[in-house]
């Protein structure tokens, strides 16, 4: 049975200099309108203690843009500022129903730099795509088909650190199908000496492609510092460094999304550990291992396709006992240091590779759940 999936498809795209310059700019005013309405409606919490609405930061926007200092705002497409006031309402929501952190204020820097356009901010014909205030479609990599007859809901235009333009395209994609039930189900603990361990006997190893490229980063890090700030020498080892870096997530992610599709495709329950990535990213022996798995990015993948597929996903409570406890007679250790590989059962003498047994633990624990 088909259910039509809203599905983003994400490609490369060559703005020409008018249009990148446009961007740019809509990116500044997307920015802009953000931090403002984020400061309007905390002041009004913290002085006031008024609670404000979307529609209310809708009516300051139309306010905003008559004054002087702002009529800048005017320059832009309208859509993509209204969107930026509908992020900023589904990230207090987040963090009123202490989902996620307070929102912060978007910086130039850091802060992603992106802009999304509804229906009525772009025209789709004959698959050109041409975004309002622009009068030449962009120039887009066609880098694997559209599903056939897509309609394109919203599309998200983004520039990364290393300079890299995409377009990001939400259509509804019929050819998403539930999966037929298969009989098997997996355990899945996350490591660190291998990405992932499973029930199976298996061991995912984690590439690292970041090792190779850690060199060729660090040299780069240092030609950085080098360099006389806001020079343009500066701007160019800059954009260095950023390349590295997206190269490094670019394989990373390629490799999450073919572990979380074969373990979707291939089992009708996946457990998993719920584990709280934030609080192990503190432990600094084990941060960059961590951080490099990408634990939380395998996690949202594998739900997201779990629920395209029509598969189940189970979380274990991350304080159950895993690693300590024997997958064969369930008695449990009193302690396990991570140093430990392999241990032997006091109870009933069976040796187990710890992270073998920890997935073991984690299937049986989901499984006990159902």
């Amino acid at each position: 049975m088909g259910h039509a999936v809203k599905r983003t498809y994400k490609y490369r795209c060559y703005p020409s200099p008018e249009q990148a310059e446009q961007l740019n700019r809509t990116f500044g005013c997307v920015r802009k309108v953000y931090n403002l309405a984020l400061d309007a409606r905390t002041r009004a919490w913290s002085v006031d203690r008024q609670s404000t609405t979307y529609v209310q930061t809708s009516a300051w926007l139309t306010e905003w843009k008559r004054t002087d200092e702002l009529a800048f705002l005017n320059e832009v497409s309208s859509v993509p500022l209204q969107q930026a006031l509908r992020h900023l309402q589904a990230a207090l929501a987040a963090f009123w129903d202490k989902r996620s952190r307070y929102p912060r204020f978007k910086s130039k820097r850091r802060s992603r730099a992106s802009a999304e356009y509804t229906r009525s901010a772009f025209r789709w014909r004959n698959r050109q795509l041409t975004l309002a205030k622009m009068d030449t479609p962009l120039a887009i990599v066609w880098s694997r088909p559209l599903p056939e007859g897509a309609q394109l809901s919203t599309v998200t235009v983004s520039r990364d650190a290393a300079g890299r333009w995409f377009v990001s395209l939400l259509v509804e994609d019929p050819t998403i199908k539930t999966l037929s039930p298969v009989d098997s189900a997996v355990g899945v603990d996350a490591g660190i000496t291998s990405l992932v361990t499973l029930s199976t006997g298996e061991k995912v190893t984690n590439p690292r492609h970041e090792r190779a490229d850690r060199r060729k980063l660090a040299k780069a890090q240092r030609e950085l510092s080098r360099k006389a700030k806001d020079s343009r020498n500066r701007a160019k080892a800059r954009l260095k460094v950023a390349r590295i870096h997206a190269r490094v997530a670019d394989r990373r992610r390629d490799l999450l999304h073919k572990l979380s599709t074969r373990l979707v495709r291939e089992n009708q329950t996946v457990v998993i550990e719920d584990l709280s990535v934030r609080s192990m990213l503190r432990n600094h022996s084990l941060a960059r291992a961590i951080s490099n798995a990408a634990w939380s990015g395998l996690r949202k993948m594998i739900e997201y396709k779990a629920a395209w597929y029509g598969r189940q996903v189970i979380t274990v409570d991350r304080w159950y006992p895993s690693s300590k406890t024997c997958s064969t007679c369930g008695q449990i250790n009193t302690s396990m240091p991570l140093s430990v590989r392999s241990w032997t059962c006091s109870g009933c003498c069976t040796t187990h590779d710890r992270d073998i047994n920890a997935a073991k633990n984690i299937l049986a624990a989901g499984l006990a759940e159902r």
